[in-house]
């Protein structure tokens, strides 16, 4: 542990010298994200520092009580080791989990889709309730919104809504809402009562930056038209959607919310770049490990993660069997019970693969 400390301290040096270039002061992009990267890391030092400063008293009255003969300094001795020994057990556990292998995109803002399933209208009616969900749980952190992309339905529902979440580790907490969200309630168009079964899914991906994610032009094709759905009139006479065209895998990226041509271009990009980024990754995590599970769920898009009960007033989590009967709250965006719990999942996982690679050094 004290190992892996001087390799962060060494890496913190670097960032600082990196964050005084000129080529990161000159690059917006860059600067947020090796700022972002010292932050995490300074926490890091900061448990590390703690966690010496205990092991140092710790050894320290050690020795007293085993080689002094002064009665007075090894009762004061035997007083600071009661009331270290456990801080530094705290103080131990709080650096293993910092320093046990983690998602290196948590720190990264997160771009959320989410697009109605099986339930037609009912399915378009939940996905935009899911909108309005995550929207007042990201309100109240203090973080930002901006729309990508949307299609929304004369019912008040959405086909499927892109934004972006710009926020400290906002991909880190809220990557776990990624999977299929199922809801099971009577729709407002049901005239006997009955209770219906719909879903829509939803992906959180790393929104990533250029530096991360290079695209030629060449593997781009760019269509302009004009917009359709609601906008306004000027929306809709104007050349201004932008439909993107990866032709190497064939994802396709659709903007039209804004008047500009060039503001939708920018924006359908944005979102071009975190399917990217996410297709890479997943392929990669296939050829390494087919068979483990890096975080909480396998991640894969057609999972049932959670479902909505409303007749019940109950929300159940599928991954983690954890079921909560709020579901008023948990609509109006009270989700930190069940991002909580998520994460302890996850870092318990993390924490436990950690003490494997651990044991297999040791027996090597």
């Amino acid at each position: 542990m004290l190992n892996a400390l001087k390799k962060i301290e060494r890496k913190y040096a670097e960032l600082l010298d990196d964050l005084s270039k000129p080529e990161t002061l000159s690059n917006p992009t860059l600067l947020t994200a090796k700022s972002r990267e010292l932050k995490q890391i300074e926490a890091r030092l900061a448990a590390g520092r703690t966690y010496k400063e205990l092991l140092a008293t710790v050894t320290e009255s050690k020795t007293i009580l085993e080689s002094s003969d002064d009665a007075e300094l090894k009762e004061f001795a035997q007083e600071e080791l009661a009331e270290a020994e456990p801080q530094l057990a705290v103080a131990k556990e709080r650096l293993e989990e910092l320093l046990a292998p983690r998602d290196p995109n948590d720190s990264r803002n997160a771009v959320f889709e989410i697009r109605a399933g099986t339930g037609g209208d009912e399915a378009a009616l939940f996905a935009g309730d899911l909108y309005r969900m995550y929207t007042r749980h990201i309100d109240g952190r203090g973080w930002k919104i901006e729309v990508l992309s949307s299609s929304p339905t004369p019912g008040g529902g959405v086909k499927e809504v892109v934004f972006s979440v710009d926020g400290d580790s906002a991909y880190g907490i809220l990557k776990y809402e990624s999977g299929v969200h199922r809801v099971q309630r009577v729709p407002a168009t049901e005239t006997q009562g009955r209770v219906h079964t719909s879903a829509a899914s939803v992906a959180v991906l790393p929104e990533v930056a250029e530096v991360d994610v290079t695209i030629a032009a060449a593997d781009v094709k760019v269509d302009v038209y004009r917009s359709s759905g609601p906008g306004g009139q000027s929306v809709n006479t104007t050349d201004s959607a932008v439909r993107l065209t990866h032709l190497p895998t064939g994802l396709v990226v659709i903007c039209q919310d804004e008047k500009s041509q060039l503001k939708n271009k920018n924006k359908a990009y944005r979102v071009l770049r975190a399917r990217l980024y996410d297709h890479a990754q997943r392929e990669q995590h296939d050829k390494i490990a087919k068979d483990r599970k890096a975080m909480v769920g396998s991640g894969d898009r057609s999972e049932k993660i959670r479902t909505y009960n409303f007749p019940q007033s109950r929300v159940t989590d599928h991954r983690i069997g954890l079921t909560l009967y709020k579901l008023d709250q948990v609509m109006e965006g009270d989700l930190d019970e069940l991002l909580v719990a998520l994460a302890r999942e996850e870092k318990d996982k993390r924490l436990a693969a950690q003490s494997e690679e651990n044991a297999k050094r040791t027996d090597a």
